[in-house]
């Protein structure tokens, strides 16, 4: 009797679709108390919870990481403590240009991470999120635009911002979304554990079932 050959699982660079910690960036962009302020299309605590998420994924999987703000001195104030403490040794570039990919050190900066595919969030989406996303795009980079740790100043803006954005290429994600992207297997132990401390301090319902299988069939 022939025996039948167990299937092999596929590695992620047979899928070439979906990004890989080896070849992608994060860039946060203008996350300040003053867009926080003005945005309306998010509730400003998921949207500090989600971006602190987003930056805790970046630090497990090591991804290089480029930080901006905008006038942060004289109007919109530092870019928030949730995302610099994660990062302590990364200088956050700040800048007047309102398109942050105009800024020429920003630019360098990604340039630097040698990736060709770009993860960004950024306040407000409309803005400083659309407008490096776009620039990105036609300088030939792969990009992606985590949408819920974005918000716009009324949920039209950040809806026609989405719009905008996919016409010409870019690819809207969720904070969870990038989360499974980069862990791919729950057989990859060595960040398994890191992974589930951010699902359970950040992940609201999806944490509450982490809590409940460590605490219900854990101890068994």
């Amino acid at each position: 009797m022939a025996t039948t050959a167990t299937p092999q699982d596929l590695p992620d660079s047979a899928i070439a679709n979906l990004f890989t910690p080896q070849d992608t960036a994060l860039l946060l962009v203008d996350h300040q108390p003053q867009m926080i302020f003005g945005a309306r299309s998010a509730d400003p605590q998921s949207l500090v919870n989600n971006v602190t998420a987003l930056a805790k994924m970046a630090k497990v999987f090591n991804l290089p990481t480029v930080l901006t703000s905008i006038a942060a001195d004289t109007f919109s104030g530092p870019l928030i403590p949730e995302i610099t403490r994660v990062f302590p040794d990364i200088e956050v570039i700040d800048r007047s240009h309102i398109n942050a990919w105009q800024d020429g050190a920003f630019r360098a900066a990604v340039e630097a991470t040698g990736r060709r595919r770009l993860i960004i969030a950024g306040l407000w989406t409309e803005v400083c999120l659309a407008f490096p996303a776009l620039s990105a795009t036609e300088a030939g980079y792969e990009v992606f635009a985590v949408i819920d740790s974005s918000a716009g100043s009324c949920t039209a803006a950040h809806d026609a911002a989405i719009i905008r954005m996919t016409q010409k290429g870019v690819v809207p994600v969720s904070t969870a979304s990038v989360l499974s992207e980069l862990q791919r297997d729950w057989a990859r132990v060595e960040t398994y554990d890191a992974v589930n401390a951010i699902v359970r301090d950040h992940m609201g319902a999806w944490g509450q079932g982490v809590n409940y299988v460590s605490a219900g069939f854990v101890k068994k």
